[in-house]
């Protein structure tokens, strides 16, 4: 019942928006009681919270896979190509962890955690990346990928994936020096 409530949960608060949509909603589409969710979730922000942490590992998994055989001094770039390709899938709707902070008001709120520490993974991760490509400010250059990172996503969802390719272009730029 957990899988299903969360499956709900996803596809309606990455599609809508996690205060367009109710908690009725969630479980009409799960075809769940309410009962249930309070059973493993206490209360919708944990639902929030648990579908963000699902959003996370599942980006995680997927960004290490497509990395797997890329040489470390090549993967800050490589991952770009990983962004582009996720704004050219049939499903693309934006960055769920942008959407449902913008939402959220609360700096409280245990979902802002889960995006925190996203935000630290890749901010880890870039610096990892711009370090083995040597280039000579690793972490000022980590700091800028993350910008781009995120202007790709927001551009591709409002103008299309081009915005993520201008951004790989912009990225392939600092990484050369």
């Amino acid at each position: 019942m957990r899988e299903r409530l969360l499956d709900a949960a996803d596809r309606l608060f990455y599609r809508e928006g996690v205060r367009a949509v109710g908690i009725d909603r969630v479980l009409a589409d799960a075809d769940a009681a309410k009962a249930s969710l309070y059973q493993h979730f206490g209360c919708k922000d944990q639902l929030v919270a648990s579908y963000l942490e699902r959003r996370t590992a599942d980006a995680r998994a997927s960004v290490e896979s497509y990395l797997a055989n890329t040489p470390p001094s090549q993967r800050a770039l490589k991952f770009f190509d990983w962004v582009v390709a996720w704004a050219e899938s049939k499903d693309f709707r934006g960055c769920p962890l942008q959407h449902t902070v913008s939402e959220l008001t609360d700096a409280s709120h245990p979902a802002r955690a889960i995006a925190h520490d996203q935000r630290a993974w890749f901010t880890e991760r870039f610096l990892e990346w711009t370090t083995s490509a040597g280039v000579k400010d690793a972490r000022a250059t980590a700091r800028a990928l993350i910008v781009l990172f995120d202007g790709a996503v927001a551009g591709s969802e409002m103008d299309g994936p081009q915005r993520a390719s201008d951004a790989r272009w912009m990225a392939k730029k600092l990484l050369a020096g």
